[in-house]
């Protein structure tokens, strides 16, 4: 486009370029000399030649910030109208105001005589009539907000302890079992009859079979480990279990297996009764852990009481509870520290916990060389799960105690009990027992402020050195700790660990985790139908 101007400056014409690079007059004005004089328009011109950059600055400015997509003069004009004319848009300024409001609600005091809705359509409706400022339904949405935090704060809280008491009581079918199963001992001659037959109590001192021993008061735990284990082996006939209860639940325990026997495998049962080492000059501290009035309130009494709730947070609440199960102070709990004293005979041995489920042959477990160490467990401070394969020491012990913190390294990796690997010939050269009473005893001298009343911790300490690491393949754990366990890790995993407080047994377990362990249960059984133990 050009401008063109006659030599007497009487006409202006304006050129557009054609597509042939001729020109086309598109406009032709005529100025009268009388009306504009050569200075005027030559200022004029050169004010309009000052200010249209800055129009087109401005026009790309309003484009870049994305105000509209304009296609027409018109839109253009109501952007670029105002910023021309001085007027700004006011939303930046609303938006420091709120806050500026919001921040001072953030550091005041919520009015006492605040009244809370109790929805958020009340809130609304107050809002329009009362009126509300800013400020005042600031407060109001703050106060709502901290009230239903406390609230639900409180929920979970009352959900851990519900939990906990579900937890540690006993099923009403188990306690049935148990009670229907010791009546049928006294009644029933097949329910006494001897375990194992005497042709078979040989292989109870044989090394060349495949011991498992289980330490439980739980009949329907240990029907579904000696169960599973049989199942998934390849030579059963191989398989010897040591079954330990306690004397009340013995008659039941020997009743169960005596009359649904576990053929071809071998199984014994024995009451801590039963066991002529187990005297009180031999398990002094365990003795006094039992029977401490004040120990005994710790893991009995009310675990809310003198808490300060406020100063923690649900998943440690969790973790102080899962430490305060009344299991910790059991003798069946603490037995496992005693195998080479009550099983003399024996060379090596496999240890299970009355919440595992075997899925895989687990005779290879007695060719893996420990290389002189006595334990063979899997090491619980590596792996996927964040939430239970991220155990060091300091997850266990009170690295503030003098003695904690000159003895072990917070950094230490933990292992874990369920399923290990014993070599008792090892073990019978150490002194793990003393060191266990040892440490057990300092730990009641400090009134529990090393660790909290365990059989984990003293182990780790005892066992200190003594820890050959297997495959983890071989044992899964925290089944009973979280619901989004893999199932796919879980269906490899030679045995997996209900660890934790949700049980498969109990009513809190979780759904999709308990088919692994009901497969191994038998619901046709009379006892277990009478006592309305039913297939959920």
């Amino acid at each position: 486009m050009q401008l063109h101007f006659s030599p007497s400056m009487r006409s202006i014409t304006i050129l557009s370029s054609s597509n042939n690079n001729g020109f086309i007059d598109l406009m032709k004005i005529k100025v009268a000399a009388r009306h504009i004089s050569y200075r005027t328009l030559f200022h004029t011109i050169l004010i309009l030649a000052f200010l249209l950059p800055f129009v087109f600055i401005l026009t790309a400015l309003v484009t870049l910030e994305g105000v509209n997509n304009c296609s027409s003069f018109d839109c253009l004009g109501r952007r670029l109208g105002p910023r021309l004319l001085g007027r700004v848009d006011d939303s930046g300024r609303l938006v420091r105001d709120f806050y500026k409001i919001l921040n001072e609600v953030k550091a005041g005091e919520i009015p006492p005589d605040l009244k809370l809705p109790d929805s958020f359509d009340q809130l609304v409706s107050d809002m329009k009539n009362n009126q509300y400022d800013a400020k005042t339904f600031a407060f109001t949405l703050r106060a709502m907000m901290e009230k239903l935090e406390r609230e639900i704060r409180e929920s979970k809280f009352a959900e851990l302890m519900n939990k906990h008491f579900a937890a540690s009581s006993i099923p009403k079918g188990i306690h049935c079992l148990s009670l229907r199963l010791t009546d049928e001992y006294s009644s029933n001659a097949l329910a006494r009859k001897q375990l194992p037959p005497p042709e078979l109590l040989p292989s109870l001192s044989d090394n060349s079979y495949h011991h498992f021993i289980l330490s439980t008061d739980n009949i329907l735990a240990a029907s579904v480990v000696v169960t599973s284990t049989v199942q998934s082996s390849l030579k059963p006939e191989m398989i010897v279990f040591h079954v330990i209860t306690d004397k009340k639940t013995y008659a039941g325990m020997h009743s169960w297996f005596a009359l649904n026997p576990a053929t071809p495998a071998v199984v014994e049962i024995k009451g801590v009764h039963q066991f002529d080492w187990l005297t009180r000059e031999n398990v002094p501290v365990l003795e006094a852990v039992e029977n401490q009035n004040e120990i005994r309130n710790y893991y009995h009494g009310n675990h809310v009481a003198g808490a300060n709730l406020s100063d923690t947070n649900p998943r440690k609440f969790a973790s102080k509870l899962q430490a305060r199960s009344p299991k910790y102070i059991s003798l069946l709990n603490h037995l496992r520290i005693y195998l080479p004293e009550l099983f003399p005979n024996l060379d090596k041995v496999v240890f299970l916990d009355d919440d595992v489920v075997i899925q895989r042959d687990l005779s290879p477990l007695w060719e893996i060389d420990l290389e002189g160490k006595v334990n063979g467990a899997v090491e619980t401070c590596r792996g996927e799960d964040e939430w239970v394969m991220s155990k060091h020491f300091r997850n266990y012990f009170n690295f503030s105690h003098p003695l904690i913190a000159k003895n072990l390294d917070p950094d230490e990796c933990a292992w874990a009990y369920g399923m290990n690997i014993f070599d008792l010939r090892a073990w019978r050269r150490t002194n793990i027992r003393e060191t266990y009473h040892s440490w057990l005893r300092e730990n009641l001298k400090s009134n529990l402020t090393m660790w909290k009343l365990g059989t984990l911790p003293p182990a780790l300490i005892a066992f200190k050195g003594l820890v050959h690491p297997i495959d983890p393949s071989w044992h899964l754990l925290g089944l009973g700790y979280q619901n989004n366990t893999n199932i796919e890790s879980v269906k490899k995993a030679a045995v997996i660990h209900y660890n934790g407080q949700s049980k498969p047994w109990l009513q809190i377990g979780f759904e999709h985790l308990r088919p692994f362990w009901t497969k191994y249960v038998n619901y046709s059984n009379d006892f277990l139908r009478n006592c309305h133990i039913l297939e959920s």
